[in-house]
């Protein structure tokens, strides 16, 4: 008794557990409760639990269905129309058909059974697959490119912030010198005129007390009865009329009116230079913060150019020396790339130029041709700047761009930002951006670019050199 109710109880058991749960398929033969199914028939459009399975698995005839694992919605597996399996696919509509569907509405279609459509579909899943890849890798370097931009301006905001303070402190410390000076002139002026009017006040006070004493005599002589007397006396203060002659005052009132504005023409130009300089400044303190080292890559010298041990400078020789040829090695220009490449962010460098006559210096894409002669532009993949003949200087755009200087240029720095396409060149000595190319698209990696130009029997002899960066405070 105990063995069969211990048997009884684990088949209650497995049955329990063979029973379908929410989200699995259940079997269509059960009607009470519903058990899970193992297989579903492909012929018989229906699902079966272990129990029910078993005529499929014992029955001849039933053994040569299509058995496959659980599936759910077997009548979407059924043609509508024609009630059959939808076991043939239809190339021409892109849709499942059943057999009787091809000699009638698909007879003139190109089919095929669906398990050969699977496999050609899985070869272009493959390659959906690797678009798909392609897809998301772009899309994550987008955001990665998006986030820095993100990050540059929130540095940019807060380094804005504090150089506008900067500047307003500095404008309005001009202005209250200025309105000081101002002050002290104005005061000047009235303290020197106060002077000279005490001056003359003075000299009037001395006539009256001479006048005075002149009139008290007068008033003695008239009582005198001494004849002698008056006339001499009256021939004396006769005789002081000359040396007492009335001072002649011509005070002039210092002029005011204007001073003011006036001082306001000056301090507009004081602040308008002020500014310039100003802000010159900041926008390479800005770009200085991403300074990067570089050195140059001997492999890619033109054989005329001799670098410097350290690779931090390069200057062309009158002889081409014997060196192995290299894809990487420039054959026509005297050129030579940095060793670092940049693929994004930000960077930046400089460059001294003093002493020479000749010279080109930029980024270029690490794929230009290093044996042709093309034009060094944008669209050939240099984005540079350059001087020829002693004093032209020139930008290297498509056409090429006069910069119109006035005074020489010594140490050049070159900024470059991946994800705002741009590449500024600037005065480092007189902090003044010389010129930008806009809206580039880098579709590679960048290498910092230099030309020391020919030899010029020596009058072009100075080396480039890149310099240490020596940050504006």
């Amino acid at each position: 008794m105990a063995s069969e109710f211990k048997q009884a109880t684990e088949r209650r058991s497995s049955l329990e557990l063979q029973r379908a749960k929410p989200g699995e398929i259940p079997c269509d033969i059960c009607t009470v409760k519903k058990m899970k199914a193992v297989k579903s028939c492909l012929t018989c459009f229906a699902s079966y639990c272990t129990v029910h399975l078993d005529p499929h698995e014992t029955s001849d005839r039933l053994k040569t269905h299509t058995l496959s694992e659980p599936v759910e919605n077997m009548e979407a597996r059924m043609c509508s129309k024609h009630k059959k399996p939808l076991d043939l696919f239809c190339r021409n509509e892109q849709l499942c058909v059943c057999s009787h569907c091809c000699v009638t509405e698909h007879a003139t279609h190109d089919i095929s059974s669906i398990s050969d459509e699977c496999e050609s579909r899985r070869a272009k899943r493959q390659e959906i697959e690797a678009e798909t890849q392609q897809m998301i890798r772009e899309r994550q370097l987008k955001s990665q490119q998006v986030e820095r931009l993100k990050t540059y301006s929130r540095e940019d905001a807060e380094r804005e912030i504090s150089n506008s303070v900067r500047v307003f402190t500095v404008f309005m410390q001009t202005a209250e010198k200025n309105l000081n000076r101002l002050l002290e002139i104005i005061e000047e002026r009235q303290r020197r005129t106060e002077q000279e009017a005490d001056g003359y006040i003075r000299g009037l006070q001395e006539e009256i007390s001479v006048l005075g004493q002149r009139t008290a005599e007068l008033q003695k002589l008239s009582q005198t009865q001494d004849h002698l007397l008056l006339l001499q006396k009256l021939s004396d203060l006769n005789s002081m009329e000359s040396s007492t002659a009335l001072t002649n005052v011509n005070i002039r009132l210092p002029a005011f009116e204007g001073v003011a504005l006036e001082a306001v023409v000056v301090l507009e130009k004081t602040l308008s230079a002020e500014k310039e300089r100003l802000l010159h400044e900041e926008r390479l303190k800005k770009v200085q913060q991403y300074s990067v080292d570089v050195v140059l890559e001997s492999q890619t010298a033109n054989p005329y150019l001799i670098l410097s041990e350290d690779g931090k400078q390069v200057r062309c020789g009158e002889v081409r020396r014997d060196l192995t040829e290299n894809e990487e090695r420039f054959s026509l220009y005297a050129s030579v790339l940095g060793q670092q490449t940049f693929s994004f962010g930000r960077f930046y460098f400089e460059v001294q130029v003093t002493g020479k006559t000749d010279w080109t210096l930029g980024v270029a894409k690490g794929s230009v041709d290093r044996k042709g002669i093309d034009p060094l532009s944008p669209v050939n993949g240099y984005w540079a700047i350059g001087l020829r003949g002693g004093n032209q200087y020139l930008c290297l755009d498509s056409p090429a761009v006069s910069l119109n200087l006035n005074w020489y240029l010594e140490r050049i720095g070159v900024f470059v930002s991946h994800e705002e396409g741009l590449v500024s060149f600037f005065d480092v000595d007189k902090a003044v951006h010389l010129y930008s190319f806009t809206d580039c698209v880098f579709t590679e990696d960048l290498r910092p670019f230099l030309s020391p130009g020919h030899h010029q029997r020596g009058m072009n002899s100075a080396p480039l050199i890149i310099s240490v960066i020596n940050r504006i405070d």
